[in-house]
């Protein structure tokens, strides 16, 4: 579980337009950019304060620090959400300027404390990026404290006890409490994103994952199935919803055994899955044949099922077509063969016996 957690990618661009669709998009833009504007102040306070910076370079640090907390706060207040790119490249500003700002402190003590504020950032990245991200973050942070406290015991207190403790502080904070926090939140965005009868992806996990498929390798062959089973309304009106979750999670079962390890296999509603893997036409085909025989011949339930199946194919840069366009051509296929009786396969854009 864990492995999986580790590896798991974060679609930011998800993530912010669910934002977007329950209207809290805005409500969080206007978190942030109060935390820049608290940090703008954190700065000015430090700077006239007699703990603040000393010398022409700590001066021209702080005046640094508190222009680039200025410059995030308008940022967030003014411009639409970043991409994921320019989300990274503000936060590992962020982090730096945390830095920066705290070995500038005369006062090592409260520098080191002030490296708390790592957490803030932490707390942004445990949300809208990827495990990767948060242990890179995590790193930086214990080096800083790291620094900072080695500062403190050299040239100011001389208290390896209290440095000790500083660095136990930070350490619980960005090594135990934000990774914890983000496994958590992993946990429970799986568990949305995942069917809870046959443990596939959902309709909701499917767009998750589709984007992603169709960005990371856009030159290879994508090959859409939809799978829907054939009269399974009678199975239900016969022997019973019980004996209906039966043959759903055989069929979720066949499905998953028939396809390559790596292949997107959701539930998308009902009776009807969908299947993105990366197939030519040709091997999308032969796998959806043997998707069809895995289905019919399968043994374990009370009655026999049968599956229609449509396929679509994205030859890649030669038939550009967008995962809608895939999607519905693959179910308009997947009905033709269910006007042939059920227990065929048709192949979108191509004649079919």
């Amino acid at each position: 579980m864990v492995r999986t957690w580790w590896r798991d990618p974060v679609d930011y661009t998800w993530l912010v337009h669910r934002l977007e669709a329950r209207g809290a998009l805005g409500s969080f833009k206007i978190v942030v950019a109060t935390g820049g504007a608290m940090m703008f102040v954190i700065s000015i306070l430090t700077w006239i304060s007699p703990a603040g910076p000393s010398g022409f370079t700590g001066q021209l640090v702080f005046g640094c620090v508190a222009a680039g907390a200025g410059l995030w706060t308008l940022y967030w207040w003014i411009a639409p959400w970043p991409s994921a790119n320019t989300s990274l490249l503000l936060l590992g500003g962020a982090d730096v300027l945390v830095t920066a700002a705290c070995l500038m402190d005369r006062n090592r003590v409260y520098g080191s404390l002030g490296a708390i504020l790592l957490v803030v950032t932490g707390g942004y990245l445990t949300f809208f990026h990827g495990p990767r991200v948060l242990a890179a973050h995590t790193i930086w942070s214990l080096l800083s404290v790291l620094t900072l406290s080695t500062l403190m015991v050299i040239t100011d207190t001389g208290d390896l006890a209290l440095a000790l403790s500083i660095i136990l502080i930070m350490a619980a904070a960005t090594v135990l409490v934000l990774p914890a926090l983000q496994f958590l939140y992993w946990l429970l965005r799986t568990d949305a994103l995942s069917d809870p009868l046959t443990m596939l992806l959902n309709r909701r996990g499917l767009d998750y994952y589709l984007s992603q498929w169709f960005d990371a390798a856009p030159d290879d062959p994508i090959g859409v199935m939809i799978v829907d089973l054939d009269r399974f309304k009678a199975v239900n009106d016969t022997y019973g919803h019980s004996a209906g979750d039966e043959v759903l999670v055989r069929a979720a079962r066949c499905l998953r055994s028939s396809v390559d390890p790596g292949a997107l296999v959701a539930r998308s509603g009902g009776e009807e899955f969908v299947i993105i893997t990366h197939l030519n036409r040709a091997d999308a085909r032969t796998a959806a044949e043997r998707i069809r025989r895995a289905i019919a011949t399968a043994t374990g339930t009370r009655t026999a099922i049968t599956a229609s199946i449509g396929i679509a194919v994205n030859d890649g840069p030669e038939s550009p077509l967008t995962p809608d366009q895939l999607l519905r051509a693959a179910d308009s296929a997947m009905y033709q063969a269910k006007n042939l009786g059920g227990n065929a396969v048709i192949m979108a854009g191509a004649e079919s016996s």
